[in-house]
């Protein structure tokens, strides 16, 4: 796949590139090959992940006294666009254990649960998932129906949760539960679950539209007895941290959805100069032409805009509409130019051996989960109506 680079205001230190250019060649090397196949057959990437690991992908942000890269927000996004050009199913993989489990745990949970499980989500030895939606709590996430039963020295968890990135090949589950429905968002409490423990239960893989090599699933929990040292955080303090992860988990999705875009016009490139039609080679007519500069302007704008998210999430600003406007703006872009790049290789781009169909398939959820298009919308109008 041809490279494109491009200068922008943002300086990136000798250390950030080090880290896209690592990104780019394993993304390459590793993942490329077998990555058609793997979609096809819903394949977890199992091996690709512990590779990750080993090249400390999957812990990127975390401290090194926990085993992590002690990396900033700027080099995982780059990392995540090299990672997402080739298989946006690593990349959710990988976005769901830095940013939502990873990041959750160091900045919320307690020294014990950073020891305990950290080193070896960072590792890779580990996946990590994070439960919130449920049939009834999807983009309202305040109206949980899972519940948290306080027992005194343990909470008794019953519920379902639905559509969790990781569901069945996960090890630890950050969950979302009620446990003070008077209280509302107020008495929503986050706990660790770890896979073994008794009444609960991983459903059948979802048989997906996109992101096929990675799984999701739906969790159920009976009368599942969780210790109240699995708690992150104050009683009460569930939906705070499910709305400051997610705040974070945006920026990974929206680079995500970059290196979708990304990888549309870098294919939609090469194939316009290879693909002949009226004796010359596609490129060289117009159409073409303005399809490829409208991909290029937008995916250097949605590129800008996921770099000014991660500086202010590295610069302990208030990220919340900058991040909302990267997903939400990287996302449509994401989708736009997969289905430019389906129309620019003509009827090849309906066939697998492509690529840009299965683009077409992952880029859509890019404007769903994490927070659907809409629900950024009222993230950015709400922070500008302050």
């Amino acid at each position: 796949m041809q490279t494109i680079t491009s200068s922008n205001i943002y300086a990136l230190t000798e250390e950030q590139l080090a880290v896209r250019d690592a990104a780019r060649d394993f993304a390459q090397s590793e993942l490329w090959a077998g990555v058609i196949e793997r979609d096809e057959h819903q394949k977890f990437p199992t091996e690709q992940i512990k590779k990750m690991g080993e090249l400390g992908f999957m812990g990127m942000m975390v401290s090194p006294e926990y085993g992590g890269g002690g990396m900033d927000t700027v080099s995982y996004v780059l990392a995540m666009e090299e990672i997402s050009k080739v298989d946006a199913s690593c990349s959710v993989i990988m976005s769901v254990n830095n940013s939502l489990v990873c990041w959750g745990l160091e900045k919320y949970g307690t020294e014990e649960q950073k020891q305990k499980y950290l080193p070896r989500l960072c590792s890779g030895e580990i996946i990590g998932a994070f439960a919130l939606s449920e049939p009834e709590a999807g983009s309202d996430a305040t109206s949980q129906r899972t519940t948290a039963e306080d027992k005194g020295d343990y909470y008794l968890l019953n519920g379902t949760k639905n559509w969790i990135t990781n569901g069945t090949t996960a090890s630890v589950y950050l969950v979302i539960a009620q446990t003070n429905p008077e209280l509302k968002s107020r008495g929503i409490n986050v706990l660790i679950v770890d896979k073994d423990m008794p009444g609960f239960i991983q459903g059948p893989k979802e048989n997906k539209l996109g992101i096929r090599g990675s799984d999701t699933c739906s969790l159920m929990f009976t009368d599942v007895k969780v210790p109240k040292e699995n708690r992150i955080g104050d009683d009460g303090f569930g939906f705070k941290f499910a709305m400051q992860v997610l705040a974070g988990g945006r920026i990974g999705i929206a680079a995500q959805a970059l290196g979708i875009a990304s990888g549309s016009l870098e294919l939609s490139l090469k194939y316009a100069k290879e693909r002949k039609a009226f004796g010359v080679e596609i490129a060289k007519h117009q159409a073409i032409q303005f399809k490829l500069a409208d991909m290029a302007t937008n995916v250097d704008a949605a590129r800008l805009l996921c770099l000014q998210a991660a500086a202010d999430k590295d610069n302990h600003g208030d990220y919340a509409k900058s991040g909302a406007m990267a997903k939400l703006f990287a996302s449509k872009v994401a989708m736009d130019s997969a289905v430019e790049a389906v129309q620019i290789h003509g009827g090849y781009g309906f066939v697998k051996e492509y690529h840009v169909e299965r683009f077409m398939r992952d880029a859509k959820i890019t404007q769903i989960y994490e927070g659907t298009s809409e629900i950024q919308k009222i993230v950015i109008s709400r922070e500008l109506l302050k």
